[in-house]
């Protein structure tokens, strides 16, 4: 089984990618499907954010993504709490489902992994590709696309390693900054490379 890593800067469209690396026949393991799950009431992880950060993150008996999210790009301090829960339990979340893959004799497992350089998670993968579009293009579709403020926009884009950092650290480049048809194109042809060699 080819173990793929995939990732971007927040807004790049690493969603919109792995769903046409989906099409094409591979397995995605996705970070923010593991987070959910391990933010559930009644989990290990939902049990420590409480404990950690307190009941006013909770509405209507779930985690309040979204305060807490304001919370952890505003104060590194609360960041680096949040990443000390979350990170270990998506990391086993995510090797079990890909385990479950490999089991099911799946070929090729992609893992959407939107800190995966900044957490030096490269070594785990055989290829690592990189969703990219410039910053301003980040910043135009957090506000657009899910109505963040500018401000927001970029801080969360500050709280990443700059996606022209990742350029270089990745086998793999899909400029995501132009017509879905283009960002389709580039992926067939990633696609090639990766099942096959």
């Amino acid at each position: 089984m080819k173990l793929i890593g995939l990732t971007g800067g927040v807004g790049s469209g690493k969603s919109t990618v792995a769903e046409m690396m989906r099409e094409l026949g591979a397995e995605v393991v996705d970070a923010d499907e593991a987070t959910h799950a391990v933010y559930e009431p009644g989990s290990p992880g939902f049990d420590a954010v409480v404990r950690e950060f307190g009941e006013a993150y909770v509405d209507g008996g779930r985690i309040d993504r979204s305060r807490l999210g304001e919370l952890v790009f505003r104060d590194d301090d609360a960041r680096r709490r949040l990443n000390a829960i979350v990170h270990p339990l998506v990391r086993e979340w995510m090797a079990q489902k890909t385990a479950e893959a490999a089991e099911r004799g799946v070929e090729v497992v992609v893992q959407d992994v939107p800190l995966l350089f900044e957490n030096g998670l490269e070594r785990l993968f055989s290829s690592v590709v990189l969703v990219y579009v410039p910053e301003d293009v980040q910043v135009e579709r957090l506000v657009s696309g899910r109505g963040f403020t500018p401000e927001r926009a970029r801080a969360m884009i500050a709280a990443q390693m700059p996606i022209e950092n990742k350029r270089g650290l990745a086998h793999h480049v899909i400029n995501n900054s132009g017509k879905r048809e283009d960002t389709q194109t580039q992926v067939r042809a990633i696609w090639k490379q990766l099942a096959s060699g």
